[in-house]
């Protein structure tokens, strides 16, 4: 399922970067669950409203350092953290409630909660996983020494991914570009240890280092599991050279996203043909997908690379790549040898981190990514009640309200295009909180004492669980994301936006705070999310979901100037020494949040009619919807994160995302009595698409 959410989500269970950055670093690990520190209190919310402003900086200079730098001054970065904002202060409320649901569960056990339970117990139990040491992974790393042939890697590679383990390529489902209805399977680039493909040809100093350190630790897991240190040289940078002529075929964050660039339709037939050296129906069989006909390839240059590669490569060097995956995925749930190494190169090196996390919180939220509606239906009971919904259900509902009529007064945009984006908003529905119908956890099997069985047969049984959807019809009452999560998204082929209950809290949805803020803050999340369906790849999508041109040609190279505008502002910001952001990698989601925040403030108005001028605390509502805004971006980053984030994501640092977006408005200008030299006024030179 492709989303787009208001943050980079990290799925929770996977090895590496994405779980570094998602978990951060550590303070002491218990040896048993009886040994477990007490739970520690939850981190207070801020008080409803405002936050406390930085009177020494002007609103007009650098209204972020104004909201936010009181704020980061009394909130330094946890040394387990790479960044620190309000969506990791959530996230951490979050997951001590969820600690202690899961210290209830295993405390009192009931038929119910076994699952949970089970799962959260066998991870916290850190003297069973240190004296089983490789036990659990000897099975799997023998069958790949085992391995004499090509014809052997179609089941090999299908048993890996179903164990979430990522080498080779990715598998997975998707809907039909041209039917967005039907649910197809997809083949896509992938296998690679590094964040990204440009981290394997960048020439600058910093990417060399890194690239030097990533062979380092490669060889370190490989002395660790057991390979002479000139052994495991050898096999890192034997990892290292198959990955890179791996990366050398894939995609760009740019290039992919074009959805036009990822619509290669074809026949398991023909990929099989064009790739014989991996044994398809040996594979599909693996991973437990359905029998298919059609489906779509991502990126058909990667798979002729992955032939010739897997042609090329002597095989001892494509089992050494294969075991490195392994031990690369399974580090986190391996003795903490393997999981510090582990996170000292994804955590440390790459993201600045200064300690592992906690277990318990490492625990918690593997158990969200294995089990997150099992549970997730908890979290809903204790933190959000039909009031919440149906308030969020009300700005939801204003906020699309204000996006129609933005339609009717767009001067760039025709009438037959302007008929086209109303009819696609209308047919944009929402889900909010929590799914309607919870999954059924009930055939997967989790095991007292089996910490890595229990992350592998969770990730086979959530795989399992969305390949069985291919070659029906798609599911619009399915979640991308669990209840307890700080995000929200929008899905181009189902045309609809979501929002968990785990970012429907306070700072974001502030159930004390007047409307102004809220419509300033999670206002502005709404209308981002409903934004996305008309930035650069949103307005591919057409209301039912298909890729289709539903804009004409004049309006469509209007769009595109006015888009290139935010390219050009947001590729001037500086987000560490040496790397600016990539205006075009971070269009999309700069265009949702100029568009999203303008809508919220025209929902705003239309909600409150006169009392926009009625002030609290001195200042108008239009104010404090701004400072709503700021106040949820409140965040400051180490300098190794903000340079992989400007590497390699597709958001905006904080800072850019607040002051990037108000400087554009006339609003906000007039709001704060700005003049027209102002830095925080950008007057003729303001970016606006919607």
């Amino acid at each position: 399922m492709k989303r787009k959410g208001l943050l980079a989500s990290s799925p929770v269970g996977a090895a590496g970067f994405a779980l570094l950055l998602a978990l951060g670093g550590c303070t002491a690990t218990p040896q048993q669950m009886a040994e477990a520190p007490a739970t520690p209190a939850a981190p207070k919310p801020p008080a409803p409203g405002l936050p406390v402003l930085d009177k020494a900086v002007s609103a007009c200079d650098n209204f972020f350092l104004h909201a936010c730098g009181v704020w980061m001054k009394e909130n330094p970065i946890p040394d387990d953290q790479s960044r620190w904002g309000n969506f990791q202060v959530l996230a951490e409320r979050n997951m001590v409630l969820l600690r202690e649901i899961l210290d209830d569960a295993v405390a009192h056990p009931k038929p119910e909660t076994a699952k949970i339970a089970t799962f959260y117990a066998a991870c916290m139990d850190e003297a069973t996983v240190e004296q089983q040491g490789l036990a659990p992974l000897q099975p799997l790393l023998m069958r790949i020494t085992a391995v004499t042939s090509l014809k052997q890697l179609g089941q090999l590679t299908g048993d890996l991914h179903d164990m979430g383990v990522p080498v080779l390529f990715s598998f997975s489902r998707m809907q039909k570009f041209s039917d967005a209805v039907q649910t197809i399977a997809v083949a896509d680039q992938g296998g690679l240890g590094l964040p990204d493909r440009d981290f394997y040809f960048k020439t600058d100093a910093k990417s060399k280092e890194q690239r030097q350190a990533y062979i380092a630790h490669i060889a370190r897991m490989f002395t660790l599991a057991g390979d002479t240190p000139e052994e495991a040289q050898r096999r890192a940078q034997a990892v290292m050279a198959f990955e890179t002529r791996l990366a050398d075929a894939a995609m760009t964050r740019v290039e992919r996203r074009d959805p036009t660039k990822r619509d290669n339709p074809t026949t398991l037939a023909a990929l099989a043909k064009q790739t014989p050296a991996i044994d398809w129906q040996a594979y599909i069989k693996a991973v437990g997908a359905p029998a298919f006909t059609d489906m779509n390839v991502g990126n058909p240059a990667f798979f002729k690379t992955l032939e010739r590669t897997l042609r090329d490569v002597p095989l001892d060097d494509v089992k050494t790549y294969l075991r490195w995956q392994v031990l690369h995925s399974a580090a986190p749930w391996l003795p903490n040898t393997f999981a510090e190494e582990n996170f000292d190169f994804y955590g440390r090196t790459l993201a600045g981190a200064k300690q592992q996390s906690p277990r318990w919180k490492r625990c918690v939220n593997a158990t969200d990514g294995a089990l997150g509606e099992d549970l997730g239906k908890y979290y809903v009971e204790k933190a959000f009640g039909p009031e919440h919904k149906a308030r969020m259900l009300t700005m939801v509902a204003d906020v699309q309200s204000a996006f129609q009529d933005r339609i009717g007064q767009l001067a760039w945009m025709g009438p037959e295009t302007q008929a086209k984006a109303r009819e696609k908003l209308a047919n944009m529905p929402n889900k909010i909180g929590y799914p309607d119908k919870w999954r059924d956890y009930t055939t997967l099997e989790v095991k007292p004492g089996d910490l890595w069985g229990n992350v592998a047969r969770a990730d086979g049984f959530n795989k399992r669980y969305s390949l069985a959807r291919i070659g029906k019809p798609r599911d619009p009452t399915e979640w991308g994301m669990s209840p307890p999560t700080v995000n929200a998204y929008y899905s181009p082929q189902q045309n609809n936006i979501n929002f968990p209950a785990g970012i429907l809290q306070p700072p974001f949805f502030d159930f004390a705070a007047d409307d102004a803020y809220n419509y300033g803050a999670i206002g502005g999340v709404i209308g981002h999310e409903i934004t996305h369906g008309f930035d650069d790849q949103g307005r591919k999508y057409a209301g039912d979901g298909n890729l289709a041109n539903w804009w004409t040609e004049e309006d469509g190279k209007r769009f595109e100037e006015k888009a290139q505008c935010l390219v050009d502002q947001y590729s001037g910001f500086q987000a560490a020494e040496g790397v600016n952001l990539n205006g075009k990698q971070t269009l999309g989601e700069n265009t949702a949040d100029n568009g999203g925040l303008s809508i919220a403030l025209a929902a705003l108005k239309k909600h409150l009619g006169p009392r926009m001028e009625e002030k609290i605390g001195g200042l108008t509502a239009q104010q404090r919807a701004f400072y709503g805004w700021a106040h949820i971006w409140c965040a400051q980053e180490r300098p190794e994160a903000r340079r992989l984030q400007a590497l390699t994501g597709v958001h905006s640092l904080p800072e850019f995302r607040v002051n990037g977006t108000l400087s554009n408005m006339p609003e906000f200008a007039e709001a704060f009595n700005c003049k027209p030299a102002d830095p925080m006024v950008r007057g003729e030179k303001a970016c606006k698409v919607w």
